[in-house]
């Protein structure tokens, strides 16, 4: 690897498309904003990882050392609300959630990230932080509550674009506030609620200060990227800015946002009553084909989710996977070879990975075109580029954590076998105008579940599902 820039990513701060420049040659650290584990997590919550997922492993791919954080915020008015209704410990119910993101994650093949800090583990540096911004006049005490000087930090407002009289932090009315646009740092202890002490009084922290002190504490005053939804930009994202960089910190030099997953156009969230849980999904379609579903979409896009969507998707998947079993059946073993040029490219500019994977679906147009006219050498090379390209993408079919077809791929490829047989005498029945032998195999195939379309590319087949059309 060498350290010309060659990825370019899209920095939410600049609001433009920007080489990236590690901090220091050859390593890239990454923090993600990860879950508030207030409940089972739906696909909207997991599309971030998945993203995220695919810069890493790009990096990684392209040479680099990567360090990857992502936090979970265990301790939050919302965890303790309903962990509260349910007649539940706190701690018991974020630890039970905690276990239900970690399946979800593990579920779509994304890496585990390098350390996963917990808030409640990080409470010492939270106090340090807030001792700096007291320290040089960004931070005071009231009412029990810490707060943020949102006016003493002249560039309030650089991620987000929002002008300071704008500014609303949806934090409700506090008495120790001096201004309403301040946000809270540390809330004082309430009956019945944990709480931890400092030099302020027992308490808890605030949301913002917490991905503050741990980036902080795992990647250092300044790190290269980070990550989460477009929904943090604001007030969270520019929260941590504010308070990283009042404390003397220089924090994030790339800033990248996720869209939304949306349902009828808005975003999918349990206030809206809209929610795909993972469970509820993974009972429809296999995780490797919601990974391929969710990672299909430029990561800055919203994805607007429908049955029809997801079927698309698993069946672009399954055209991928298919192609790759033939060619293992017919040919031979498939190692991982090389991506393509193309595909590089894409996701050099700004993680494209809908061009990424025309590039995938090229090469598997090739690839058949190849089986078909006898060129095993042809096929062979388009499946270990797929191979690699897919890879990069964490849903290579052939990849031990997917390949799962076993008795039904022993069966599927030897019905690939006794199909191809048969549509060789079916092609040359025609080539010798014998039509009523042609249309005779046709039918009897149709007969036997196998549904044959002729195209450009020569015939294909596909099992019929036995529902009516």
């Amino acid at each position: 690897m060498t350290d010309r820039p060659s990825l370019r990513l899209h920095d939410t701060a600049t609001g433009a498309v920007r080489d990236f420049v590690p901090l220091r040659p050859g390593h890239a650290s990454i923090y993600l904003c990860g879950a508030t584990v207030q409940a089972a997590p739906h696909i909207g919550h997991v599309r971030s990882g998945v993203a995220f997922d695919v810069l890493r492993r790009w990096l990684t791919a392209r040479g680099y050392d990567v360090a990857f954080v992502r936090n979970v915020t265990d301790i939050d008015d919302k965890i303790l609300t309903k962990a509260a209704a349910a007649g539940r410990p706190w701690w018991e119910w974020a630890a039970t959630y905690e276990r239900a993101f970690t399946a979800a994650y593990d579920a779509l093949g994304v890496l585990p990230p390098s350390v996963e800090p917990r808030a409640t583990g990080h409470v010492t540096q939270m106090v340090e932080l807030i001792e700096r911004l007291i320290e040089t006049g960004h931070a005071y005490a009231g009412g029990g509550d810490v707060y943020f000087d949102v006016l003493s930090y002249p560039d309030y407002g650089q991620l987000s674009g929002h002008r300071i009289d704008d500014v609303h932090q949806g934090e409700g009315v506090a008495t120790g506030k001096r201004d309403p646009r301040d946000f809270t740092l540390w809330k004082g202890a309430k009956p019945g609620e944990p709480s931890w002490p400092t030099p302020w009084g027992r308490g808890r922290p605030g949301w913002h200060l917490e991905c503050s002190a741990m980036a902080g504490t795992y990647l250092g005053a300044e790190f290269d990227i980070h990550c989460g939804g477009m929904d943090l930009v604001f007030p969270h994202h520019e929260n941590e800015i504010a308070q990283s960089r009042a404390a003397g910190d220089g924090f994030a030099r790339y800033w990248l946002h996720n869209g939304w997953v949306t349902l009828g156009g808005e975003k999918m969230s349990k206030s809206l009553g809209n929610v795909l849980s993972m469970s509820a999904v993974l009972d429809r379609v296999r995780p490797a084909e919601l990974r391929y579903y969710l990672g299909s979409a430029h990561y800055r896009s919203m994805l607007e989710f429908s049955e029809t969507a997801l079927r698309d998707a698993v069946n672009a998947y399954v055209g991928i996977e298919d192609f790759l079993h033939r060619v293992r059946v017919r040919v031979g073993a498939v190692a991982v070879g090389e991506w393509t040029p193309r595909f590089a490219a894409a996701l050099d500019d700004d993680l494209a990975v809908p061009a990424a994977l025309a590039e995938v679906h090229g090469a598997r147009a090739e690839g058949n075109r190849a089986l078909d006219t006898g060129d095993r050498a042809g096929a062979m090379a388009a499946a270990e580029s797929i191979r690699a390209m897919m890879g990069i993408l964490g849903c290579d079919p052939l990849d031990e954590r997917w390949d799962s077809r076993d008795e039904a791929s022993a069966a599927l490829a030897a019905v690939d076998v006794l199909v191809r047989a048969e549509l060789e005498r079916r092609a040359t029945a025609r080539a010798d105008r014998d039509w009523a032998q042609a249309d005779e195999i046709r039918d009897r195939l149709k007969a036997a579940g196998v549904e044959v379309t002729d195209t450009g590319d020569g015939p294909q087949w596909s099992l019929t599902t036995g529902e009516d059309s």
